[in-house]
């Protein structure tokens, strides 16, 4: 065991309490107690917590824990001369290998990831939804009356409202898109293109082409594919195309010349009237 003369000491704002500092022996017994049946390496120093409460640190001999160190904290009441032991816990030093940071479930959400039969519960603060009689009064329709406390208890909020904009108009349904680019057209112009009501509707709106392929999906207006409504003219079934004839991709075969009729007295024939 290291002497407590050549192991490394760092001090607090409190002094360090000569008993605690000395019961070296004490914190190694309750360290291998709380690490059978591993072993307990060497002491590493202390370091004062505070006043008559001192840590001592040992080496940690595990290989699951490499760089970490048990640490048992020993405190002395005042005026007493007994040192009792206040916890025991193994820590990790600054070569020791930790997980990442953990991050709340929420967090780790991506698109994609809620499956059939998943539940994905929202907050009661969400920024994005607000309370139904709160709604902003952007349409004087009947819908904007139903919201106002006789349907839904929370709408969307203009923070979420702006949140999703940004998301759509970023994603695969806005124009910087690969097939938006190469498309023919905008959606503003296609005759499958159905805007959204309310702020969104200048901007967005909800593909009704079954061959799209963003059929069902939310697009802003300057969005395009190929199945614009206008991109092909389909030609009339009573225009008939002209015939166009290949004459390289014919195979001429070899004329053959008539039979030609055989003459009188021929041999193989009879000449008429001669017995």
């Amino acid at each position: 065991m290291t002497s407590l003369r050549s192991a490394p000491v760092r001090r607090g704002r409190s002094v360090a309490d000569p008993a605690c500092v000395e019961a070296v022996d004490l914190a190694l017994e309750a360290a291998k107690e709380t690490a059978r049946p591993s072993e307990v390496g060497e002491h590493l120093g202390y370091a004062v917590e505070g006043d008559r409460v001192v840590t001592h640190f040992f080496a940690c001999t595990d290989f699951g824990y490499r760089g970490w160190r048990w640490a048992v904290t020993v405190a002395r009441a005042a005026r007493a001369k007994v040192v009792t032991v206040s916890e025991t816990a193994l820590l990790p030093g600054e070569e020791a290998v930790l997980p990442p940071a953990w991050v709340p479930w929420l967090d780790r959400l991506r698109p994609g990831d809620l499956g059939p039969g998943d539940l994905l519960p929202t907050a009661p603060d969400d920024v994005r939804l607000a309370p139904g009689f709160a709604q902003p009064q952007e349409d004087l329709d009947e819908q904007a009356q139903w919201e106002t406390g006789l349907g839904r208890t929370r709408v969307l909020s203009a923070e979420g409202r702006d949140q999703a904009a940004e998301r759509w108009y970023e994603g695969a349904g806005g124009p910087q898109a690969p097939i938006a680019v190469a498309a023919p057209a905008q959606c503003s112009t296609c005759g499958f293109y159905l805007p959204l009501a309310g702020k969104l509707r200048r901007l967005f709106g909800v593909c009704a082409n079954e061959h799209a392929p963003d059929d069902g999906r939310a697009v802003s207006a300057d969005h395009g594919c190929g199945a614009h409504s206008e991109a092909v003219v389909v030609p009339s079934a009573a225009e008939a195309p002209p015939l166009i004839l290949d004459e390289m991709a014919l195979d001429r075969l070899p004329e053959e010349s008539p039979a030609e009729p055989a003459e009188p007295g021929e041999a193989g024939e009879e000449t008429p009237g001669r017995g």
